[in-house]
Parts: C-alpha cells; structure tokens; sequence
C-alpha cells in the first residue's frame, strides 16, 4: 500500500498541527507507509468530544495510508496521568479498566477501521506487557534510564510541583511508563510515531529519548492544539456537563443539537478540525458561512458528519427528527427516552396509567396541572385561539379528554402551548 497524501499537510491546513519533533516528518512520513500511535486513558466507559482531536488525527494517518494504534492505557490508567491535571486521577479497579477498554474499542471502530487487511488500527491495552513486569526490573531497565533532574524540568512534572496539591510519586513514575509504552510497539508493531495533545509534549520527547537509548532508532512524534472557544475554554462541555460518544450519556440528539449551537465565533476550527472536507470544499463553505451568517451553515455541517460518525445513520436520522419535533414536526413513533432527551429542559408532571386509561384528565386541565396555563379559562382561550396542540398537533375541542391514543410514547404525551412552550404528562 502506498501513501496517498501528505498528512502533516492535512494537519496544517486544518489548523491542528501544534509541535512537531522534526521539521522533515512529513518527508518521513510520505517515504512509505507508518504506524502511529496515540493513547487514551480509560478512566470512563465512554470517550467525549475531547477525545475527538485525538481520535480523527487517527482517522486521517489511516486515510493517508498509515495504520493507527490507539493504545488505551490500563496500566498508565491505574496510575494517572498528571499532565494537565491539578490534583491526582481516581486510582481504577483492574475490571473498571477491563470493562471501560472494551466500551472504548467500540466507540474508536466507528472512527477507524479495525479489518482492513493493509493498514487495519491495532487497539493495544498497556496492562497486557506491564501487569507482570515486576517492581525491580522496571527500575533496573527503565528507571536508570531517566535523569531525575531531566524529568523535573517537563511542564507536566513542573506545573503539579508548584501547585497546592504537588505530585505523588505514583503520578511522577508515570512518565516512565508511557515512554516505555512507545518503546514496546516501536519493538512489537514497528511503530514509529506518537501524537497527542499539547500537553502531552513532554511525555512524546521523554518516550523518544528512551528509544533512542534502548533501541537504537529514531522515533517522532508530534502534538495537536486543543479545540478551544474564543474565550479560551475548551469546546465540548454541555451545561449538563462532558459531551459524551456514548449516546446512552449523551443523546444523538443533544450531540447533534451540541453543533448546531456553537457561536459563529468558534465553528470555524471545530469545522476544520472534525469533518472530512477537503480543503478546496471546506474553504467554499466557509466563504458562503462568512456570507450568511445567522444561518449557522458550518454548524449544520458539523453535527451532519460528526453525529453520522459517531452514532450511525440511525443516531442522525433520530437527531434530524428529533429537531424536526422541537420545531413543530408531529411526534409520532418514539421511545420515552427519546422524547426524555429532545424535552429534556420542558416541565414534566407525572399521573397514574389509571388516570389516562380511564380518561380521568382534560386538555383544560392537562394544560393547568403542566404549568402551560394558569387557570382552565387561560387553557380554553389557547384552545380557542388555536395555540392549544397535543403531540404537536393542533386542537380545537376544548372539551377534548386525554386517552391512552393520544401517547406519543410508551408512557409520554407532549403539550404545547403557541409556538415553543412546551411540557410533558407522564403516565407510569
């Protein structure tokens, strides 16, 4: 197999690329075919959107004609890593690592191709080659190969020194075992290069230093910029907290709607950095994005590719329906959790099944127990103004008795009052 274009090159337009070990690795890497690695910390069953950076620069090396390893850390996750970090990790059980590694293979084989016969993404657990390497051999083979006076002058190690909190010996040993993770694939797969974050620079370098030293080779490695706000922050966190790849965590829908929400100011990087565009098509978009804004053109864009990505066509046909509902589209032929996650800010109230089955409740009244209107004459009014819709479908007969028909869901019907005042009865 032959490379089919230059990847740093890929990177740069992107905006992606942040440090590199060498000037010359995109002639390196244009020379043949190479394997790269990145690793992934196993602390949650479910990678998020700050995981995204790392994962297409994955999906790129691979398109590029490269084979990816992502190295998911069960050893380096029992330790924690204390780059970026202010305080040190929560220390995970061997079967928390075993049970988050096999939920993280499972996300990543939607962003990578794990059966290709010419450059399949080999997914590695550093538990396997560390779990019986004793105590005194790790020392004797890798600890006499770091300076500790080296290893202080590393921001990850300098930060945490001058903080509050300071750095546990456990997390100052972690730099260790990540360099000796690039040495064990660079032996067993041949792979030759590492990426990761900016704050992982020192962790890239210290593994190459070791390669040198034990093997005799010359390895690179490089580092991406996080995906920031204009204000500085990073992107991907929700007012309900991390934006989840797992859609039981975070909905298809409220990953989509994540996108298409993201100010005008800041879509432009995420554009470039998570769709696969090429630079002639990205440019085009954004020119006609610059020319309309308001229209939220790059926005739509994003959640389009990264929700089709992440979650199937089935996980975007939902999320395309789900925003369809909240502006107006009638509801029909949804799971409660579905409705749960597109309403999930809309006032609920909860009844009896009975209540419903035995047609014990009236639109007038449905409206004033859900909050939507304050008196049964207000609720009428909506009725006879024609701002009164069930399942978002208008209704005119104020005398209308809620029924077991009228459930959108298993257990959900949706009221709505004028054009985007909604609530949800629930019938359990």
């Amino acid at each position: 197999m032959s490379v089919k274009f230059d990847v740093i090159k890929e990177l740069t337009w992107r905006g992606m690329l942040n440090q590199v070990t060498d000037e010359k690795m995109g002639e390196f890497l244009m020379a043949k075919p190479r394997t790269i690695y990145t690793g992934f910390d196993p602390t949650a069953d479910s990678l998020h959107v700050g995981h995204l950076v790392a994962i297409m620069n994955l999906r790129r090396f691979q398109k590029a004609g490269h084979r990816p390893i992502p190295l998911v850390g069960g050893a380096t996750g029992m330790i924690g890593d204390p780059s970026g970090r202010s305080d040190e990790r929560n220390l995970l059980t061997e079967d928390q690592v075993r049970h988050n590694v096999e939920c993280i293979k499972k996300q990543l084989s939607r962003f990578v191709d794990f059966e290709s016969k010419e450059n399949g993404a080999i997914l590695v657990n550093n538990y396997d080659w560390m779990k019986d390497y004793s105590f005194l051999n790790f020392l004797r083979d890798i600890g006499k190969m770091f300076q500790v006076n080296v290893m202080m002058t590393k921001d990850s190690v300098k930060s945490r020194l001058e903080s509050e909190n300071g750095l546990s010996y456990t997390e100052f040993s972690y730099m260790l075992l990540q360099s000796y993770d690039f040495v064990h694939l660079c032996r067993e797969y041949g792979c030759e290069i590492q990426a990761g974050g900016s704050d992982q620079w020192g962790n890239i370098t210290a593994g190459i230093d070791l390669a040198r030293r034990m093997l005799g080779v010359q390895l690179y490695g490089f580092t991406s910029k996080l995906l920031l706000k204009s204000d500085g922050k990073k992107m991907g966190k929700s007012e309900s907290g991390a934006l989840w790849l797992d859609p039981n965590r975070t909905s298809p829908y409220q990953f989509y709607q994540y996108w298409v929400n993201v100010d005008d100011a800041d879509i432009e990087n995420a554009f470039k950095f998570f769709t696969d565009m090429t630079e002639e098509e990205a440019a085009a978009l954004i020119a006609e994005h610059r020319d309309h804004l308001g229209q939220r053109v790059l926005q739509k864009q994003v959640a389009k590719e990264l929700t089709l990505i992440t979650h199937g066509e089935s996980g975007l046909a939902a999320a395309e329906k789900a925003t369809a509902i909240f502006f107006g589209a009638a509801i029909e032929d949804l799971s409660d959790a579905e409705l749960t996650s597109v309403f999930s800010d809309v006032p609920s109230k909860e009844f009896s099944r009975e209540q419903l089955d035995h047609c014990e409740i009236g639109l007038l009244d449905a409206f004033v127990l859900s909050g939507l209107a304050k008196t049964k004459s207000d609720a009428r009014r909506a009725v006879q103004q024609g701002g009164a819709y069930v399942n978002n479908k208008q209704v005119t007969d104020v005398n209308k008795i809620l029924s077991a028909a009228d459930l959108a869901s298993e257990t959900v019907v949706v009221l709505r009052s004028g054009k985007k005042r909604y609530a949800l009865l629930k019938f359990v």
